[in-house]
């Protein structure tokens, strides 16, 4: 008889591949006693929905949901109609990694815009006006932003407050995906709420499975006269868990002490560590700054080949750009110092002459 398998090489791949941190576990062991009411009738969900209250503002409602495309695609489908559209990024999640869904699934158009370092501004917001009331074209409703960027920067609380500022004179509501919302918030040393209610965020996709969750987003409504409907959405969208207290359970074990904080500090000291490790070797560039827990390098296509080959794990890391040579190298809650210097002197190993 075979004995367990032997434990999986951490590498710096995605924050998704991290394990889960043991106190959810503990609070997923806890609440796995008994019966309890389902569709989020239950203890759990009703602490949870207290938590994001505390976080997030006194005002607001909380939602949770199995995953994060999930989360964006209920959150645009309860703040648009479907001649409207959301603006975002051109390297923004909802664009480029959701295969489609918001626009299937929502009816709505995306309209990207070209962004330095991951992030918009105002005056992205403004650049459709001359066609607003033009029955030819999808009308703006929404601007998304991602906090952190799918590039690892992190808007400021001045930035948000900004687009925000320039949407609401439009008419526009303004949405964050909030996969790592966590990690930004770390970021600033700020809390939650600054970084989405108090800067004029109206609805956040708050990201749980990347710090640490087995799985579970939460839509966040700060204006809670815009989740008047959504119960309704999200069981349209299949996102309404039967079993809601495993959902739940997890936030309340992730926001109801510092884990949330912890992981996320943790992670983003991982990538300012391995940033500054690699960032002094020859034949590596750092690309973008190093905010949250992502690092991106430019590195001779020689040495990525022998680092995809060599390092051990199936997925070591990905290129994020086949053409300049670009990679992304991703930092979790359980990435250890050792981790990241192992892979640091293996980059400098390959980049090496020979």
């Amino acid at each position: 008889m075979s004995g367990p398998p032997s434990p999986a090489p951490r590498g710096f791949a995605s924050d998704n591949q991290a394990g889960v941190h043991p106190e959810v576990l503990e609070a997923l062991a806890a609440a796995n006693h008994g019966h309890a009411a389902s569709y989020g009738a239950d203890a759990w969900t009703a602490r949870a929905e207290e938590l994001f209250r505390e976080h997030f503002g006194a005002e607001v409602r909380g939602f949770c949901v199995f995953n994060g495309s999930g989360a964006n695609v209920a959150a645009v489908d309860a703040l648009t109609r479907p001649f409207e559209a959301v603006i975002c990024t051109d390297v923004a999640h909802m664009h480029v990694d959701e295969c489609g869904a918001p626009e299937r699934l929502t009816g709505t158009k995306l309209l990207t815009v070209a962004s330095e370092h991951g992030k918009l501004g105002p005056d992205d917001v403004r650049r459709w006006e001359a066609r607003r009331g033009d029955e030819h074209q999808a009308q703006p409703r929404v601007v998304s932003i991602t906090q952190a960027t799918e590039l690892g920067t992190v808007y400021t609380l001045d930035e948000t407050r900004a687009i925000a500022e320039a949407a609401h004179e439009l008419g526009m509501l303004v949405h964050v995906d909030g996969a790592r919302l966590a990690n930004a918030a770390a970021a600033l040393e700020a809390p939650l709420a600054a970084l989405t209610t108090e800067a004029g965020v109206d609805a956040v996709s708050f990201g749980g499975t990347k710090n640490g969750l087995v799985l579970g987003e939460a839509v966040v409504f700060c204006r809670p006269e815009l989740a008047e409907e959504f119960a309704f959405t999200r069981k349209q969208l299949l996102q309404l868990a039967s079993k809601m207290r495993f959902v739940s359970a997890q936030f309340e074990a992730l926001l109801g002490g510092e884990l949330w904080l912890r992981s996320a500090r943790h992670a983003n000291a991982m990538a300012v560590r391995l940033a500054s490790a690699v960032g002094a070797t020859d034949g590596v560039e750092i690309t973008h700054p190093v905010e949250a827990n992502a690092v991106f390098a430019r590195l001779p296509r020689p040495a990525i080949d022998r680092l995809l080959v060599e390092l051990p794990g199936e997925h070591p890391f990905y290129v994020w750009d086949e053409e300049a040579d670009e990679v992304r190298w991703m930092c979790a809650w359980d990435t250890t110092p050792e981790d990241v210097d192992e892979f640091a002197a293996a980059v400098a190993a390959a980049v090496a002459p020979v």
